[in-house]
């Protein structure tokens, strides 16, 4: 895999095989293979999709297509959407970044919120930018950007608190020329973060953690009212690049750094394989990541009782002979579930497994999805007791099932 380097953002090269044409739930894309049959705002020429429950049940997502950031909805579970409405005015160099994706949380006036990057140069740098809808998704005010600063800001996260407050953060390069002027080294970004009362207008910007790996997604839960948690990838000594959480003391006070496991991956570049964060009721932390390091190899899981001060022992995840990746964890008031891709060379499948006792125990891991082409990473989202998995795939378009049901 060939890894690029732009202003101290690491790009992976082959990212820029998109997924091409599909369509929506399932539908082979046909004809629609070729690029100019996908410049258009579709769910079919999507390249990315993020899906959000609304209050109602309504399923929402966010899409990136035809360079441009757009929604659409459900009303019947994911088999049918409406016509996508733009949430940009402009056709934008969006990032298509690895772990890269627009994000969608929806309030309890269903209120649409989305943050999404685009590149502001050829270097890889990026800006976040922030817009709502007040009118159910009719219209989009105009983005803003979520900081002032003009350095480099991508991968935000966006999640609601109880009060319908904004929680969002993001990777930022603010610190790296100050860092130089003084002729210090800095390595990786920094986790900065941002709130928010209604989605319009966020709060400036404040460092969570410096020296941060630069191009891995991040995960936001909460671990109760006002108290946002952050798992990352970060940069320890010797170049170690190990995941970490921070659980806030409130939305505006970051707490102590505890890392979730000592693998020891030393590399001096990115991953592009970020983790995933899930808070159950019970309060336990969920937590799935890759690693390639001395101590261990491939993705894993571990669960945290005391507010993330410590991990369990890893579990190992998948097929390691089928390169497991992309794990995502989704805790729910009654059960936990992990997914996650293999490849075995000719198709790409999606696992997953359940936990009905808090991820002590887990279910033997089943196939619920495949696909004989490239694909977006596997999502899960829940709307009361059901669980389901969000997956855009170029052969067989976007797939919306459900996986789970609670009793």
């Amino acid at each position: 895999m060939k890894q690029i380097l732009r202003n101290g953002w690491i790009v992976c090269a082959a990212a820029v095989l998109g997924l091409g044409a599909v369509q929506a739930h399932g539908h082979k894309s046909g004809s629609h293979g070729d690029a100019a049959a996908c410049a258009e705002v579709a769910l079919r020429c999507a390249t990315k999709v993020t899906p959000a429950f609304g209050p109602d049940g309504k399923l929402w997502v966010v899409m990136m297509a035809g360079g441009r950031i757009a929604v659409a909805h459900s009303a019947d579970a994911g088999k049918t959407f409406s016509a996508p409405i733009a949430v940009t005015n402009k056709t934008l160099d969006l990032d298509w970044g690895p772990d890269a994706r627009p994000k969608i949380v929806v309030d309890k006036q269903g209120e649409l919120i989305v943050a999404f990057a685009a590149f502001r140069d050829k270097a890889f740098n990026g800006e976040v930018f922030t817009t709502r809808s007040i009118d159910g998704g009719a219209s989009f005010e105009p983005m803003k950007p979520i900081t002032s600063d003009k350095t480099s800001q991508r991968f935000a996260a966006l999640a609601l608190d109880s009060d319908g407050s904004v929680f969002a953060a993001w990777l930022d390069k603010r610190n790296r020329a100050p860092a130089k002027k003084k002729g210090e080294a800095y390595d990786g970004a920094a986790l900065f973060f941002a709130t928010s009362k209604d989605g319009a207008v966020y709060s400036k910007a404040n460092l969570a953690k410096d020296n941060t790996c630069e191009c891995c997604r991040i995960g936001v839960a909460f671990a109760g009212p006002g108290q946002p948690v952050v798992i990352f990838r970060n940069i320890f000594d010797g170049s170690v690049r190990d995941h970490a959480v921070i659980t806030f003391k409130d939305a505006a006070t970051p707490g102590p750094l505890h890392r979730v496991s000592n693998d020891n991956w030393k590399i001096s570049a990115c991953p592009h394989q970020g983790p995933s964060l899930s808070i159950a009721s019970t309060g336990t932390y969920h937590a799935t990541w890759y690693t390639n390091g001395k101590a261990r190899q491939g993705l894993f899981y571990a669960r945290s009782t005391d507010g993330g001060a410590t991990f369990s022992e890893p579990v190992a995840l998948g097929d390691p002979a089928r390169n497991p990746s992309r794990g995502i964890v989704l805790a729910t008031a009654k059960g936990t579930y992990v997914a996650w891709k293999e490849f075995d060379g000719e198709k790409t499948t999606v696992k997953a497994m359940q936990s009905a006792d808090d991820g002590k125990t887990w279910s033997p891991p089943q196939v619920i999805a495949t696909t004989a082409d490239t694909s977006d990473h596997p999502l899960l989202v829940s709307y009361g007791r059901n669980v389901f998995l969000s997956w855009m795939t170029k052969a067989d378009g976007y797939r919306f099932q459900q996986i789970g049901q609670g009793s």
